[in-house]
């Protein structure tokens, strides 16, 4: 073989590698975005849930003001959050506020009783079901991406081509510990 055919061989198998792997992080990209769809489905869906049950829960407890008003920013953060750290900070905000909110329904053995209720609690508890599963689903193909772009000899190509990590959604140190309230 000349030098030649071998110099335009190499470059054949350099410019299929460039190829087949800009294809590989455009797909791995694409995966990220497909599962952060999920999760924002899954977060507006329970966003969704929460003014019927603020309303279930406000007939029964009305002096409860705070409660409510803590809900409804956190649902209001919940639905302008534009990326997975806005995101997940007013998750772990509605979360809170949901405890609270579940924590005063004990108080009232009616409320607790009420069909309405029970199936607003069976909703979210389905919801949070889902929402942890599309969030495993992003995590994991965030972190598919993401060690995509820093291998070697990828991290080189992927820096050319201008990719960037993407975020975890991840829980505040604070949503990690127990909680307790207390009246």
């Amino acid at each position: 073989m000349s030098p030649t055919t071998i110099a335009i061989a190499l470059l054949i198998v350099v410019a299929l590698y460039i190829w087949f792997l800009y294809n590989g992080l455009v797909t791995a990209k694409m995966r990220v975005k497909e599962a952060w769809s999920g999760i924002d489905v899954q977060l507006r869906r329970r966003a969704s849930l929460i003014p019927n049950l603020v309303e279930a829960v406000k007939g029964y407890a009305k002096h409860e003001k705070s409660v409510f008003e803590n809900v409804t920013k956190a649902r209001s953060a919940m639905l302008g959050a534009k990326d997975p750290k806005a995101a997940a900070k007013a998750d772990n905000m509605l979360t809170d506020a949901l405890k609270t909110i579940f924590a005063v329904a004990e108080n009232y053995p009616q409320l607790k009783a009420s069909e309405n209720f029970k199936e607003l609690q069976q909703e979210l508890s389905d919801t949070e079901t889902k929402v942890a599963a599309a969030r495993q689903f992003y995590n994991t193909n965030v972190l598919e991406f993401n060690t995509k772009i820093k291998i070697f000899p990828n991290i080189f190509i992927a820096n050319m081509l201008n990719f960037e990590p993407e975020i975890f959604f991840e829980a505040e140190e604070t949503a990690r510990k127990e909680v307790n309230v207390k009246f």
